[in-house]
């Protein structure tokens, strides 16, 4: 797996309205991916605050990267469960998105996400998730 072929990914499987947050992948390790997601007035809500719509969206994005990179290819999957918390808004710097796969069956796969401000590396927002692996 590298960069490129996740980046790939992103233009193959998923809606043109994703392919608009303009996520792009930093890096991935043995168990997940980072993604940034770029700071956009497109995104953002009253006072430049990144809008949690956005914020879930990227974290579920970033989380079937992480399924890819983890199985070694795209396999067909549905959001089960989501679960997040917003611990503070983020503003003025783009987001790092760390998608983490906890658990991968047959048929269900478990993760978790953190997504922190790019400059300060401050936690905006976790998310737990669960996956129907079709």
């Amino acid at each position: 797996m590298d960069k490129e072929t996740l980046q790939g990914a992103l233009a193959e499987y998923f809606a043109p309205w994703v392919q608009a947050l303009n996520l792009r992948v930093e890096g991935f390790g043995a168990d997940g991916v980072t993604a940034r997601l770029p700071q956009s007035a497109e995104l953002s809500r009253v006072g430049g605050m990144l809008c949690g719509q956005a914020m879930m969206a990227a974290a579920d994005t970033a989380m079937v990267l992480a399924l890819i990179q983890h199985f070694g290819e795209f396999r067909p999957c549905t959001t089960v469960q989501m679960s997040s918390s917003f611990l503070k808004p983020l503003s003025g710097q783009d987001a790092l998105v760390q998608a983490r796969v906890l658990r991968a069956g047959k048929s269900m796969a478990f993760g978790e996400i953190d997504i922190r401000g790019a400059n300060d590396g401050k936690s905006v927002c976790r998310a737990s998730v669960t996956y129907a692996l079709l």
